[in-house]
């Protein structure tokens, strides 16, 4: 798909055109702390804040990421989507998933993980989402995969999923629940919903024990992937730990996944360029150079929506700043849990 396809996709499928400016400005606002933004706004107004996040953002990643929204800390000679496909295979095989269990997927974005965890386990995945669009994206998604007989979406709120007390049989969530405005909120629904002795397992972003909040330099990496990635707020490791705690979990594994990437492939490599494939350097930063100018101009030229260049560039900027994180060991977006609800 040319950029000039991706921006026609990207208000003909998902925003009316003339939408998109006012959605990424009204998104911009919530980190506008001269303008009413600011960390209680976000919180308070987070489902909004995410879901014009994930309105003007979704088709960008679907044509620079694929299907799954999420890292894959790499082992050696391992090439990205192998690495994707491991970290989801892995959740699978931590909680036990066989044919006949029913898992929810905690904040499913357009499905890619669940359809990779339903073909390699059996199990039966049900994924909730509060964005309408996304929620289409799984339906068609799995339809085309053949699996819409084991994976699905609804939607709903994962700070509050309206389902009954222990609905299933294991839960996960890959890099969603860090848009939790309370993660002990967000945890302790999990935990009512999953049957006793049931298993939740999944990947946070966490500010690691080398950030330093005076340091400057460590605050701007941190805003920015806020900003970039529309997180009211990013926990440190400890606070994630004890949120799932508080929730009622019993913690029985945790360690940085990140972390374990091998030196020559640290897990922001993506970000960064590869030159091993077309998709890589699309991926990466002269892919997101290229784009940007490619919207600038489709926008100049009334082509392309008023507003794509601003969502474009605000994602380089998340994308830089995750970049700086990983570098600076300050940030991980991969830190492993495995609890369990008491029996």
């Amino acid at each position: 798909m040319t950029q000039t396809q991706t921006v026609k996709t990207f208000y003909t499928d998902n925003l009316k055109r003339g939408r998109v400016g006012g959605t990424i400005q009204n998104y911009m606002g919530f980190f506008d702390e001269s303008n009413g933004g600011g960390l209680e706004a976000r919180k308070a107004k987070y489902a909004e804040m995410i879901n014009n996040y994930y309105d003007v953002v979704t088709d960008f990643y679907e044509h620079g990421w694929g299907q799954s929204f999420h890292f894959g800390p790499r082992a050696k000679g391992e090439a990205f989507e192998a690495s994707l496909a491991r970290t989801e295979h892995y959740l699978a095989l931590r909680l036990g998933l066989k044919p006949g269990m029913k898992v929810l997927d905690v904040g499913c974005g357009v499905g890619g993980p669940m359809r990779s965890i339903a073909r390699f386990s059996g199990a039966t995945i049900e994924g909730v989402n509060n964005n309408d669009y996304q929620i289409e994206k799984v339906g068609s998604h799995s339809a085309k995969a053949g699996l819409s007989h084991l994976c699905s979406a609804f939607k709903g709120d994962f700070m509050n999923l309206k389902v009954p007390d222990a609905t299933y049989d294991a839960a996960y969530a890959i890099e969603a629940t860090c848009h939790a405005p309370d993660k002990v909120g967000a945890f302790g629904e999990v935990h009512r919903a999953l049957k006793p002795g049931a298993l939740f397992t999944g990947y946070e972003w966490c500010m690691t024990d080398k950030f330093d909040p005076n340091d400057a330099q460590h605050q701007a990496i941190k805003s920015e992937i806020e900003v970039g990635d529309s997180l009211p707020d990013i926990a440190s490791v400890p606070e994630t730990i004890q949120a799932l705690e508080a929730a009622g979990f019993e913690v029985l594994e945790h360690f940085d996944a990140g972390a374990r990437s091998d030196p020559e492939t640290p897990w922001y490599l993506p970000l960064w360029g590869e030159s091993t494939s077309f998709m890589g350097i699309r991926r990466g930063r002269i892919g997101r150079r290229i784009a940007r100018r490619t919207i600038g101009g489709l926008e100049a030229l009334g082509i392309a929506p008023k507003g794509s260049k601003a969502v474009s560039e605000m994602l380089g900027r998340g994308a830089d700043a995750l970049i700086a994180g990983g570098q600076a060991g300050v940030f991980t977006p991969s830190y492993f849990f495995l609890a369990r609800k008491k029996a």
